[in-house]
């Protein structure tokens, strides 16, 4: 798409929102156009309690699936629509809601901590919802030594290091395959090539990566750090959306791939759909009123006990 046909969309997508008392709320790995033309850009959470903080009638959500349903559970008296109903994460797949039910009946006693990264009717089965910024003070706070965590493996080895405690994925192997990417050989070619350059890394990247890097975080908190910090050069090792939105917003310092990581469902939201969704307010997030009643009861726990 040549820029002056981006252009001539993002202006029809701005007349079209303020027509239609919309928002749009971008994730941090949305492309750059569709986070020019958003009201709010952030991590998953950030964008579903924004979302509850306005009075707009329609929230465009400019995400992959588990993200609006998590904006519709929170917000259930507003219309919530996305731009492409093919942008479905597959780790959130990897959990059903059958197995964190299978887990729970067998094990009663052990809190289940859901990953926002996951779908509503397996958060209506967990006890407590988290995400990679709190998840090492949700599983702190639980009254118990042992928790089943998931989808995320590698989240889950994060906050057994950080907590103490024994933190059981579910599943065994689940990942998300943009982090999956970035590899140790990915950090020492890095080293030598930018001496002077602080490494950070998300979550739910391998264990082996989290040990080599100098600082482990969310989307948001990376981020923070890249405000705050006195560090000027800065090689990031999240999906390459994030690193985007930080050479626009913080341009003195200088940010770079630790490896060009894309998720490809999250580039399936383009000008264009957005601006058919928007217009004919179609891809509607509906969910089963019980679903969400039970999901929403699990990502209160979680704000209740920060």
């Amino acid at each position: 798409m040549s820029n002056i046909c981006s252009k001539e969309l993002q202006k029809e997508i701005i007349k079209l929102k303020e027509n239609k008392n919309a928002v749009i709320l971008a994730h941090n790995y949305q492309i750059s156009e569709i986070q020019e033309v958003a009201d709010f850009i952030g991590d998953s959470l950030e964008l579903a309690r924004e979302a509850t903080k306005t009075d707009a009638d329609i929230i465009v959500f400019c995400g992959v699936d588990f993200m609006a349903e998590t904006a519709a559970i929170l917000n259930p008296d507003k219309k919530i629509i996305v731009p492409s109903i093919d942008a479905r994460c597959p780790m959130a797949a990897q959990l059903p809601a059958e197995l964190v039910r299978d887990v729970k009946t067998k094990n009663p006693d052990v809190p289940f901590v859901i990953y926002v990264n996951s779908y509503a009717s397996a958060k209506a089965e967990a006890d407590v919802c988290c995400t990679s910024a709190n998840v090492v003070k949700v599983v702190e706070r639980l009254d118990s030594d042992v928790v089943f965590l998931g989808p995320d493996a590698n989240l889950a080895w994060f906050a057994e290091c950080r907590t103490g405690k024994r933190v059981i994925p579910v599943p065994s192997n689940g990942f998300c395959y943009v982090h999956k990417a970035f590899k140790v050989e990915h950090v020492e070619e890095m080293r030598k090539k930018h001496p002077d350059a602080v490494i950070i890394v998300h979550p739910e990247c391998d264990p082996e990566v989290q040990k080599k890097a100098d600082y482990i975080g969310s989307t948001s908190q990376m981020l923070k750090l890249a405000r705050e910090s006195d560090y000027e050069k800065i090689i990031v090792g999240t999906e390459i959306g994030l690193i985007e939105r930080m050479r626009r917003e913080i341009p003195e310092k200088t940010f770079i791939p630790l490896y060009k990581a894309v998720c490809k469902e999250m580039k399936l939201n383009t000008l264009e759909s957005l601006l058919i969704a928007l217009k004919f307010e179609s891809n509607v997030v509906k969910l089963p009123e019980e679903v969400a009643e039970r999901a929403r009861k699990a990502i209160k726990r979680m704000v209740d006990i920060l």
